[in-house]
């Protein structure tokens, strides 16, 4: 088993420019995806001014945002959130991802951030969390439907209810100053131009919804019942894909919540380095697969494919692809909900990134 996936972070012919900004160098890479979301926004901007070329302008527009750079800004927008961008000295520039770039590609302000930090790592995918799969059949197209109709419907209330709860009052105040000042100015932008604000602005917040539906149901489909709050046996990890290359180590979600702020050209070596712990936990690994994909095939019923993606890890027990198939099936059952997880089994250093709100 041979990991193909980046160890090291590419080193464009900007970083000797930007380096100084930034709290990693290795995030270089960020400020040139930075400016060419950028450039597509400005795209964005100028389907307001088109006219009736709006009607094969607008389609266009939406197939590069998906083909092009969707799931790199996502990605962008996660490392960003547990590893700040520019340095203290520069955070003002922080503030670009989330609130210049973040309207444009479907994110509204600061929610991503509480969402994903502030509850769904505090939580691990149990019974605290907004975002929960345990309770549902996880290779059900119907219950996905459930699931992301609750979140596209109450989602928002439900965040707020948990931090208020929570007593996270700046959370608190960003999600409603974000959702306030993007849903205003979309309000606005509907009554003077309603096409271009749909193109640009609705469209995308519904597609990226639906993705970050598809994709935390993926990582967290296959769940051991009797270890639901193990994130070896809650998650799941991709390796040697395309997903991976392009989107910073996404794929290894189950090092991403053992170490929730390592930086993503340091996965496939956490995972190599601890191999044994993968193998002694019977953590599922996929090869050539993203987790949109994972869901794909569980939607299609396509447990063949999944099994022959499934990563016979050297030491792990050796199955045959009926052993496969019934052994991911059954990690697919709904689960009753359990008690939130406790801290041991909790990656440890989400105050870190909690406590840079300002």
């Amino acid at each position: 088993m041979n990991i193909v996936d980046p160890r090291v972070a590419p080193k464009p012919w900007y970083t000797t420019w930007v380096a100084a900004r930034l709290n990693d160098p290795r995030d270089a890479v960020f400020v040139g995806l930075i400016v060419q979301c950028l450039g597509l926004a400005l795209c964005g901007v100028g389907l307001f001014f088109v006219g009736p070329a709006l009607r094969w302008l607008g389609p266009l527009y939406l197939v590069a945002m998906f083909v092009l750079l969707i799931d790199r800004f996502t990605l962008m927008l996660h490392c960003t959130s547990h590893r700040q961008l520019f340095k203290p000295k520069y955070k003002v520039l922080n503030q670009i991802i989330p609130w210049v770039v973040g309207p444009f590609f479907g994110q509204t302000p600061n929610t991503y951030f509480a969402h994903h930090l502030g509850m769904h790592h505090q939580e691990e995918n149990l019974e605290g969390d907004l975002s929960s799969t345990m309770q549902f059949q996880r290779d059900s197209f119907r219950q996905w439907l459930r699931y992301w109709g609750r979140f596209l419907s109450v989602g928002l209330i439900d965040l707020t209810r948990y931090m208020i709860r929570g007593r996270k009052e700046r959370l608190v105040r960003r999600i409603l100053i974000g959702e306030l000042a993007f849903w205003s100015a979309f309000a606005l932008l509907l009554w003077a131009r309603p096409l271009p604000t749909l193109v640009v602005f609705a469209m995308p917040v519904l597609l990226m919804r639906t993705l970050m539906m598809m994709g935390n149901w993926g990582q967290h489909a296959f769940i051991a019942s009797d270890r639901p709050n193990n994130p070896y046996t809650a998650s799941i990890t991709c390796i040697n894909s395309r997903y991976n290359r392009r989107c910073f180590n996404d794929g290894y979600h189950i090092g991403h919540h053992l170490q929730a702020r390592a930086h993503w050209t340091e996965y496939p070596q956490e995972f190599e380095t601890n191999l044994a712990r993968y193998v002694e936990n019977d953590a599922i690994v996929f090869e050539n697969l993203d987790f949109f994909m994972v869901w794909l095939l569980l939607m299609t019923g396509s447990w063949t494919r999944l099994a022959q993606a499934f990563v016979q890890l050297p030491g792990a027990p050796v199955r045959n692809t009926e052993e496969v198939i019934a052994f991911l099936k059954e990690r697919v059952q709904p689960l009753p909900m359990r008690t939130r997880a406790p801290a041991a089994a909790r990656a440890p250093d989400h105050a870190t990134a909690l406590s840079s709100l300002s």
